[in-house]
């Protein structure tokens, strides 16, 4: 056997597409040289791995066995680049993540470590709303997204980081009855837990006023313009000055999970790998420095 890596991977693009003309467009190559590398390729065999049918080309049974070993193959090779790149101790590259809006008070202290440690790395980090942040990971612009709830309909990987604790909040230790509820904007994952929970509780319930944003819903609870279900995680300081107060409600906390998540099946970077990695190994390590206080509700 004398095939080449440079052959498994034009053999495995050919079988990803299908087509011989997009394979060789996708790997910037010449028609006759996609087909010339997988005839040196079939050579190497005695049964088919493709076949062409009409104008169709096809994958054999034999010759999908053949992809998934070599995928793998191609995978065991760049983990070695990964560990020789870690062993140099060199990350160069570009991490883009999106988060949801009050993801910001988490995201931060497990990206500062990591990049500290590699301060060849350039970070885009998006905060926005949940949808917009689904919908960069469904188009595979983005190698992280940072949500609390899983995105229906849409495959993915995750790493757990904390519990996401929503509790009913006021300006005051008592709730008034003649105050007004304050949602945020459709596709929230807070908006959806709190529909969830009145809807549960007491029937549909009319959305006085809505923000688009946690920290204007949060500024508004300040002002005393009502009362919110919301993340603990970006309350801390309102706490303890006493701006906010945690009021008394029924099967509260709603608990749910940060998460950071990615595409199943994705190849992620050197770069993301690396900061995985970190992620995994350092959790309980920042949880414990920067989040201690979370235990305490």
């Amino acid at each position: 056997m004398n095939y080449t890596i440079h052959q498994l991977q034009i053999f495995l693009k050919v079988v990803q597409k299908l087509s011989i003309t997009k394979a060789s467009e996708e790997l910037f190559m010449t028609q006759p040289a996609v087909s010339i590398q997988l005839k040196n390729l079939q050579d190497q065999f005695d049964i088919p791995l493709t076949e062409v049918i009409g104008r169709q080309l096809y994958v054999t049974d034999f010759g999908r066995e053949i992809a998934t070993i070599a995928q793998r193959i191609i995978e065991e090779l760049e983990n070695i680049n990964y560990k020789t790149i870690q062993y140099k101790g060199i990350l160069n590259g570009k991490l883009v993540i999106s988060s949801a809006s009050t993801g910001k008070y988490l995201i931060p202290y497990f990206l500062s470590g990591f990049l500290n440690k590699n301060s060849g790395i350039d970070l885009v980090l998006d905060v926005t709303n949940r949808s917009k942040v689904i919908e960069s990971l469904k188009n595979n612009l983005i190698e992280f997204a940072l949500v609390s709830q899983l995105p229906e309909k849409l495959n993915v990987e995750e790493e757990s980081l904390v519990e996401n604790k929503l509790y009913l909040i006021g300006n005051e230790k008592e709730r008034m009855k003649n105050k007004s509820l304050i949602y945020r904007e459709d596709g929230s994952a807070t908006r959806m837990a709190m529909e969830k929970y009145f809807d549960d509780k007491k029937g549909k319930q009319r959305k006085q006023i809505e923000l688009s944003t946690n920290e204007a819903v949060k500024q508004a609870v300040i002002a005393g313009l009502g009362y919110s279900i919301m993340p603990l995680i970006g309350l801390q300081n309102e706490l303890l000055q006493k701006q906010l107060f945690i009021l008394p409600a029924k099967n509260t906390p709603i608990v749910t999970q940060w998460r950071l998540i990615w595409l199943k099946g994705k190849k992620l970077s050197p770069i993301g790998k690396a900061f995985l990695d970190f992620v995994r190994s350092e959790k309980q390590t920042i949880l414990k420095n920067n989040f201690d206080w979370y235990n305490q509700y």
